[in-house]
């Protein structure tokens, strides 16, 4: 669907046209209060929203730029150079999407928006009325809401309707175990979501890979569409499910659906709320990340979140909103302090803050065991239409068996390739990022990141994809990365990208200058190859690689060659 609209944005007078000074003008629209920025150079006009593409900040003068051509994003302290519409920093990352600038007889301007046809319009179905117990949403897990149909299944099937399986693989294996044929559909990502299965040896037989903003049918009743996250497209989507016409939006954990493009005045709509699913800036340290700076770094962007999504909400105007994926801990005991500097949203204050700007709308907070039937909740945002959890519901789990995950990160660790320092190196060139002014040190350590004794202790120049034992002495940027030594070297043997140690709270961090990397971060959390290195070819040829990697050598924390051989 290639059907294009435009909208004006925003409208300026000929006064206002004359006011705009040389360099960089920030402009609010009187009708909506949506912000935008013009730039002008030598009378010509470049013209954007103001709205950072990475997580939706909003952009402020920056400083530091000495030439009037950059703004800096209040959230994430991104910048953009709005006389080129590309980001700097960090550098090499994206490019900001242009508004055109449309000047009027009068001498005024308006700011046009292109707007691509909103796909989920195709085929309209008029709104049918939904019987007592039709429809339930409920809690399946942190991430995923379940949507049960009384009649349209046969076998009481159920739906989840997350906008991505956050799935482990030993869930999935366990799944294939039981239902290998269980029906599962995926976004045509860039990189394939499961492209791991075989490999894991999880036997799913039953996986169909959907084109983005295309209605799937599943019956005369039901239909979904999958929709393409802007930021990430290799690997974020989120979903709209219809049942007779009802719509149900869920944009967990995606930073920007299709566009920022999304349907309004949807029945229900449900998106993440908590914050602190990665692993900025708790796992940083040196320079400005002192634990203070972490403190109020956190506390202010919470806050951000809340109020962005509490925009959000009230500009989509959803009949129901549900707060969802929030409840997530970090449990396991050698991650408590980020269990304890990582403080989170709560669903209620969120749910309250969208009751005072926007009272019109229902807002539910779900809990394990609570029910909303959705029919009875369209026709009064009530107490009804909620069943309650038996009393005593824990809404966070007791215990967990950690055994399950971290056996297998630990069975790396003995892996026959880490007998040889060689691995190094044919891991790096299997990675095939390079011709990169960026040298990182990557050191192995145990649970509280200590550096283990006889661990790995490596540099690796990205510039020439080298492996020297001392930092070049030319101007180059410095990331020093430390690893839980378990998931790390299950990371390598296995291939998998670098969401593992990121994501996970499996790293530390410190680099120099403090540069968010994108090229480097994108290659290793998200264009890996989908084949994974090929070990046994490696084992086979251990004697060559070994002398090519013997004169540059292996350096451990206190500089010595490594005793690894």
């Amino acid at each position: 669907m290639t059907a294009q609209s435009s909208k004006t944005v925003l409208s300026l007078d000929s006064e206002a046209v004359f006011s705009l000074k040389d360099g960089i003008n920030f402009k609010k629209s009187p009708d909506d209060g949506k912000c935008y920025i013009i730039y002008k150079d030598n009378g010509e006009l470049k013209a954007c929203k103001n709205q950072c593409k990475h997580q939706g900040g909003l952009f402020i003068k920056d400083i530091e730029d000495l030439d009037g051509r950059t703004v800096r994003c209040t959230k994430h302290y991104w910048k953009l150079n709005v006389s080129t519409m590309q980001y700097v920093n960090p550098p090499d990352s994206f490019t900001q999407d242009e508004l055109d600038v449309v000047m009027t007889d009068e001498g005024g301007l308006q700011l046009v928006e292109v707007i691509v046809w909103d796909p989920w319009l195709a085929d309209p179905q008029d709104p049918q009325e939904l019987q007592e117990g039709e429809v339930t949403v409920s809690t399946a897990r942190h991430t995923h809401p379940r949507l049960d149909r009384c009649e349209a299944f046969p076998s009481g099937q159920n739906w989840l309707i997350p906008e991505k399986c956050i799935f482990s693989y030993p869930t999935l294996k366990s799944l294939s175990a039981t239902r290998p044929d269980v029906p599962i559909y995926v976004g045509d990502t860039s990189r394939p979501v499961f492209w791991m299965l075989e490999k894991r040896q999880v036997q799913l037989t039953n996986i169909n890979v959907v084109p983005f903003g295309i209605w799937q049918n599943i019956d005369e009743h039901l239909r979904f569409m999958i929709l393409k996250d802007e930021v990430h497209p290799e690997l974020d989507t989120c979903i709209i499910v219809e049942y007779k016409g009802h719509m149900i939006l869920n944009t967990v954990d995606c930073t920007r659906p299709n566009y920022g493009r999304l349907p309004h005045n949807v029945d229900l709509m449900m998106s993440d709320f908590a914050g602190g699913a990665s692993g900025f800036p708790m796992t940083f340290s040196g320079g400005k990340y002192t634990e203070s700076w972490k403190a109020d770094f956190i506390k202010n962007e919470r806050k951000k979140l809340m109020n962005y999504k509490a925009q959000l909400v009230k500009s989509l105007q959803p009949k129901i909103y549900c707060p969802f994926a929030g409840y997530f801990v970090e449990a396991h005991p050698s991650d408590r302090y980020i269990k304890e500097t990582n403080t989170k949203n709560k669903a209620e204050e969120l749910n309250a803050l969208i009751k005072k700007s926007a009272p019109g709308i229902t807002t539910w907070t779900p809990k394990p065991g609570a029910v909303l039937d959705l029919a009875l909740a369209l026709m009064s945002p009530s107490r009804k239409a909620i069943t309650d959890p038996p009393s005593g519901t824990n809404i966070y789990k007791d215990s967990w068996d950690f055994d399950l995950y971290v056996d297998e990160l630990n069975r790396a660790i003995t892996a026959e390739i880490f007998k040889h320092k060689s691995w190094i190196q044919f891991y790096y060139i299997w990675a095939g990022f390079k011709n990169y002014n960026l040298v990182v040190r990557v050191i192995e350590t145990d649970e509280d990141f200590i550096p283990i004794d006889n661990g790995y202790n490596y540099l690796v120049d990205f510039m020439d994809l080298s492996f020297p034992t001392q930092r070049p002495t030319r101007e180059h940027p410095y990331e020093e990365i430390k690893n839980r030594i378990g998931v790390m070297r299950h990371v390598v043997k296995n291939g998998l990208l670098w969401d593992d140690l990121y994501i996970g709270f499996q790293n530390r961090l410190s680099r120099e200058p403090d540069v968010y990397h994108h090229r480097f971060w994108n290659h290793f959390q998200t264009e890996l190859p989908v084949t994974g290195p090929d070990w046994d070819l490696f084992l086979q040829q251990v004697p060559s690689y070994q002398r090519s990697a013997e004169p540059q050598g292996i350096q451990t924390e206190s500089g010595s060659a490594s005793i690894l051989s």
